[in-house]
C-alpha cells in the first residue's frame, strides 16, 4: 500500500494554461478555435487517462486595452472588467470549458503575487533601471502605454500597429519602432518625453534561449521534444532572437494595474505581459487554497507546463515569460508552446472594431444544445499551421454530413436494431469470422493513434481518428447487413451486434474529449456511465444481456434556414459598418474624371498654421513644380511626421486663400468610421510627379 501512495505521490502532473482573455470585450469563435477549445481537449483527455492535470485560465483585466475601452464607453475600468469578465465567464460555461479555475487578475492574490514576484527578480538583479524618452501626448498630459500608440509596421507595413505588437503579422514592436505614431488619446502625433522605467535586458539570455528552443536542451539537459513544437513557433523565436533581443520596459506610467512595489515608483504599474502571465501562478495559488492542495507541485519538480495560445502571443510565452521564469529560478519552463494560426470569417477576418464576429456568448444564448456541433467544426477547421477560414454552410455541412450521417448514423443503427431483435439487450457473441476480427483487430489499435496524436498536439487529426471509428462501424454494419441475415441466420446477427455495440461503447471514450455531451448522451443509450481510458480497444465492455436505454435523435441537422439567418445577420452587420460611412455622391462621367490631374508629390517641408489646430501649411515637389498647399490634418500628423512622405495631391484645384496662406491644390486623405486620417500613398518606387489615372 505505501509503495502505492509513494507512486502515486510521485506521479508527473500538467499545469495547462489558455490565453488569459482581456476583459475589454466578449469572445468570439477566432479566440475559441485558436486557444480555448484545443486547450479543453487536451486537458479532457489528460483526465480521461487518470493523469494530475490542472486547467488554469483568467480574464486579464490590466493593461492600456482596458483603460482604452473604458474610454470608449465612457465608463471605468473597474466597470468595464466586472462587465466582460461576468459575459466571457459565463460564455465559457455555457459552451462547456472546463477550467479548474477561471480567475481574474484584479484579485487581491494576483496583486500580490505579482509584487512579490517583481521584488524577488528586482533583489536578483533581474532588471535594469533607467532612464528613456518615451512617447508622451501633451493634449491629454500623460505617457502613452504600449496601446495608447498606434502607427505603421516596421516590418509588413500595417497601419493599425500597437506600440506592443503588430496583429498582423505577429511581431513584438516597441512603442519607438512604428513608423508615423499617433495617440490613441488625441489622435495627434505624441512627443519623446524622460521617463524613469525598470528594464529586463533580455540581450542577456539569448544563448540559453536559442538551445533551448532550436534543440530543447536547457541547463546542458535535455528539456523537451523539440520536434513536437510547430514550425511556426520555432521560427517566429528564431527571427526574434536572431534579430538581436533589445531590453524591454517591465513597468509603465498607468493609473490601472499592478501598482509598481518600491518606494520610488509614484504612478507606475507593471507591464501587462509580466502581470498577465503571473496570473498563471496567482490563478494556481487560488485554485489550490480553495482545494487544499500545494500549489507550487504544479510549478515545480516533475511538472509539464503547457501554454495553449495564439501565434500573436508566442513571443511573450517563449521569450518573456521564460525568462522571468528562469530569473525567479523556482519555476519550471515551458515544455510545449502549441500556438495556433488565425480563424477568418465568411471570407474576411474577424474584426471587434467592425462587429464582423460570431460572438460566443450570442450564439450559446440562441443556440444552446449546439454546442458539441460548433466544437466539432471548430476542431475540424482548426488553425494549427495556417490560417483558415469559418463559414456557415461548412458548420452545416459538417453537423449534417458527418456527425448526423455518419457518427449519429452508426449509434442510431446500432441500438435500434439491437432492440428490434433482441429486446434492447446486447446479444452473446458467437464464433467470429474474419471480417469480425478484422474490424476487432482495428478497434483495439485506435487508441494509440488517438494518444500519439492528441500528445503531440495534432487535435485535428486526432478527431478524424474519432470519426474514423465510427466510419468502422458503418462499413462493418454495411458489409454485413444485419436486417438481411435475420430473416435466415439470428445467431450471425447476435455476433454482428455484439461487435456494433463494442464500437458504439468505445465511441464514448473516443468523443469525449471532443463531444463530451454527445459522448454522455451515447452512453446514456447503451445505460452505462463514463468510461476510463484503460478501457479504449476493449471489445468486451458490454456485458451479454446488458439491458440498453431506449435511443433517440443523436445529432439534428441543420436546415438552410438556419444557415440563411445566420449569414443574413452577418450582412446585417456589414450593412451597418458600412452606414457609418459617407453615401456614395451621384455618378460623373469619364470626361469629368479625365479633367481632375491627380499626382504623385513628396512633401519636402511642414509647419503648422498659425492660430489654425487643423491646419497644416506643407511644401509639396509635384515633379512639375514645388508648391504650396493647406491640408486639413494637424490633428492626425505633425509637421515632423509628414516630411519625406509621398503622397497624391489633386494639381488642378483652383488656387484659394486659406488663413492667409494661398492653398495650391489639395492632398487626398482617406477617413475611417471613426473619423481617422490616412494618407493615400502609392506604393515604394513611386516618387513625385507620376500620374495618378
Amino acid at each position: 500500500m505505501l509503495s502505492y501512495l509513494n507512486d502515486y505521490m510521485s506521479k508527473q502532473k500538467y499545469t495547462v494554461t489558455a490565453a488569459l482573455p482581456y476583459a475589454n470585450g466578449p469572445l468570439h469563435l477566432g479566440h475559441i478555435a485558436g486557444v480555448y477549445l484545443p486547450a479543453d481537449i487536451f486537458v479532457r483527455f489528460m483526465r480521461m487517462k487518470k493523469e494530475d492535470v490542472l486547467f488554469v485560465c483568467g480574464s486579464d483585466e490590466h493593461g492600456a486595452a482596458i483603460t482604452l475601452r473604458a474610454k470608449k464607453e465612457n465608463s471605468t475600468p473597474q466597470a468595464i472588467v466586472d462587465k466582460y469578465h461576468t459575459i466571457n465567464k459565463k460564455a465559457f460555461a455555457d459552451f462547456n470549458i472546463s477550467f479548474d479555475i477561471y480567475s481574474r487578475t484584479s484579485n487581491q492574490i494576483h496583486h500580490e503575487t505579482a509584487q512579490d514576484y517583481f521584488k524577488k527578480l528586482n533583489a536578483n538583479g533581474s532588471f535594469v533601471e533607467k532612464t528613456t524618452e518615451q512617447y508622451y501626448d501633451t493634449e491629454f498630459k500623460q505617457f502613452l502605454a504600449d496601446r495608447y500608440i498606434t502607427g505603421t509596421c516596421p516590418k509588413c507595413g500595417n497601419d493599425n500597429a500597437y506600440g506592443d505588437q503588430c496583429e498582423k503579422c505577429g511581431s513584438a514592436l516597441s512603442p519607438t519602432d512604428l513608423i508615423n505614431p499617433v495617440s490613441t488619446l488625441s489622435g495627434k502625433s505624441p512627443v519623446l518625453k524622460e521617463t524613469s522605467h525598470w528594464f529586463l535586458p533580455m540581450e542577456r539570455h539569448e544563448d540559453w534561449l536559442r538551445t533551448w528552443i532550436k534543440e530543447g536542451v536547457l541547463n546542458g539537459k535535455q528539456h523537451h521534444n523539440v520536434k513536437d513544437w510547430r514550425n511556426q513557433v520555432i521560427g517566429q523565436c528564431m527571427s526574434w532572437i536572431d534579430g538581436g533581443l533589445h531590453p524591454r520596459a517591465m513597468t509603465r506610467d498607468l493609473d490601472w494595474g499592478v501598482k509598481v512595489p518600491l518606494p520610488n515608483a509614484e504612478g507606475k504599474v507593471l507591464y501587462v505581459w509580466l502581470d498577465a502571465p503571473i496570473g498563471y501562478i496567482s490563478a494556481t495559488k487560488e485554485w489550490a487554497l480553495e482545494n487544499g492542495k500545494n500549489w507550487e507541485d504544479y510549478w515545480t519538480g516533475d511538472t509539464k507546463l503547457v501554454h495553449f495560445i495564439g501565434k500573436d502571443n508566442i513571443v511573450f510565452h517563449t521569450i518573456i515569460f521564460p525568462i522571468l521564469l528562469k530569473e525567479h529560478g523556482d519555476y519550471i519552463l515551458p515544455d510545449n508552446v502549441p500556438a495556433y494560426e488565425f480563424l477568418n470569417l465568411e471570407g474576411d477576418k474577424f474584426s471587434t472594431s467592425r462587429n464582423w464576429a460570431v460572438w460566443l456568448h450570442e450564439f450559446m444564448a440562441e443556440n444552446p444544445t449546439k454546442t458539441d456541433e460548433l466544437k466539432y467544426t471548430l476542431t475540424c477547421i482548426a488553425p494549427e499551421s495556417k490560417d483558415s477560414e469559418f463559414t456557415w454552410k461548412e458548420y452545416q455541412a459538417r453537423v449534417n454530413n458527418e456527425l448526423a450521417d455518419i457518427l449519429g448514423n452508426f449509434v442510431n443503427r446500432a441500438i435500434v436494431l439491437t432492440d428490434k431483435y433482441f429486446q434492447g439487450e446486447v446479444p452473446e457473441r458467437g464464433e467470429l469470422q474474419d471480417i469480425d476480427k478484422d474490424v476487432l483487430k482495428e478497434l483495439a489499435a485506435y487508441p494509440a493513434k488517438l494518444d500519439d496524436l492528441i500528445m503531440r498536439y495534432k487535435l485535428r487529426d486526432a478527431q478524424t481518428e474519432a470519426m474514423n471509428l465510427a466510419r468502422l462501424g458503418n462499413k462493418y454494419l454495411a458489409e454485413t447487413e444485419p436486417w438481411k441475415l435475420a430473416k435466415t441466420d439470428l445467431i450471425r446477427v447476435k455476433t454482428i451486434m455484439n461487435i456494433a455495440l463494442q464500437i458504439t461503447a468505445n465511441l464514448t471514450i473516443a468523443f469525449e474529449p471532443f463531444l463530451p455531451q454527445k459522448s454522455r448522451e451515447i452512453a446514456h443509450f447503451l445505460n452505462i456511465g463514463n468510461l476510463d481510458w484503460n478501457l479504449a480497444g476493449s471489445d468486451s465492455i458490454l456485458a451479454a444481456g446488458h439491458k440498453l436505454n431506449q435511443p433517440a435523435i443523436l445529432i439534428e441537422k441543420v436546415d438552410d434556414a438556419f444557415v440563411e439567418a445566420q449569414v443574413q445577420k452577418l450582412e446585417a452587420t456589414k450593412m451597418e459598418t458600412a452606414s457609418s460611412f459617407a453615401k456614395q455622391k451621384e455618378n460623373i462621367s469619364f470626361d469629368d474624371f479625365t479633367k481632375m490631374d491627380i499626382r504623385t508629390g513628396k512633401i519636402l517641408a511642414a509647419e503648422r498654421v498659425p492660430k489654425a489646430d487643423k491646419l497644416l501649411k506643407l511644401t509639396v515637389d509635384t515633379g512639375l513644380d514645388k508648391r504650396t498647399v493647406v491640408s486639413g490634418i494637424a490633428e492626425h500628423y505633425t509637421p515632423e511626421a509628414v516630411i519625406g512622405k509621398t503622397v497624391a495631391i489633386l494639381m488642378n484645384l483652383a488656387p484659394r486663400t486659406i488663413r492667409g496662406v494661398e492653398s495650391q491644390g489639395m492632398i487626398l486623405m482617406a477617413e475611417n468610421g471613426e473619423g481617422k486620417l490616412s494618407f493615400v500613398s502609392p506604393e515604394t518606387g513611386f516618387e513625385g510627379g507620376c500620374e495618378i489615372r
